[in-house]
Formats: C-alpha cells, structure tokens, sequence
C-alpha cells in the first residue's frame, strides 16, 4: 500500500466505517455509512490534527488501495471493509 494524498470533496473514511469510540457531539461513536458529525460541509475533519479526534480516524492514512481512483471507489472498498470486519463475521 503506498502512501498519496486526501482527495478533495471525498470524505468516505468519515462515512463508511463505524466508529466505536466517542466522537464530540456522538458519544456512542458512529454506525457505519453514517457521516460523522464532525464532517463539515466542504467534507472535511473539523476535528483534524486536534487531541479530540478519535484515535481509529487518527490511524487511518489514504492508500492507493483504499482510496481507489474516485470517491465511489473509496466507498465501495471501505464499506466492504466494514462489512467483512464488523464482529461475529466469520473469518
């Protein structure tokens, strides 16, 4: 996996995964394919590089892989993700 870029207007780590820990307005976390309430409208991380941000969002680094060639991509990998991951999955 290597390294690029936040693209622009994506967002899609900030609405397909769930998100367990407590997030400033959420403190149950967030269900997956939910935007979090701290995407602004320009859907960017108001919390970004602030101590508040949750550490799974804080650990998440766009990748080729994961991000794919457009925000559908991004979606559709990360949902996947979310739904092959999600606890009592069979492995």
């Amino acid at each position: 996996m290597s390294a690029i870029r936040c693209r622009s207007g994506c967002a899609a780590c900030c609405i397909a995964p769930s998100i367990a820990s407590p997030i400033p307005g959420m403190p149950q976390g967030k269900p997956a394919g939910v935007p979090c309430i701290q995407l602004t409208p320009d859907l960017r991380c108001a919390l970004f590089g602030r101590p508040e941000r949750p550490a799974f969002c804080a650990g998440l680094a766009p990748s080729r892989e994961m991000c794919g060639d457009d925000r559908e991509q991004a979606l559709a990998w990360l949902t996947r993700l979310e739904l092959e991951t999600r606890p009592g999955m069979p492995t």
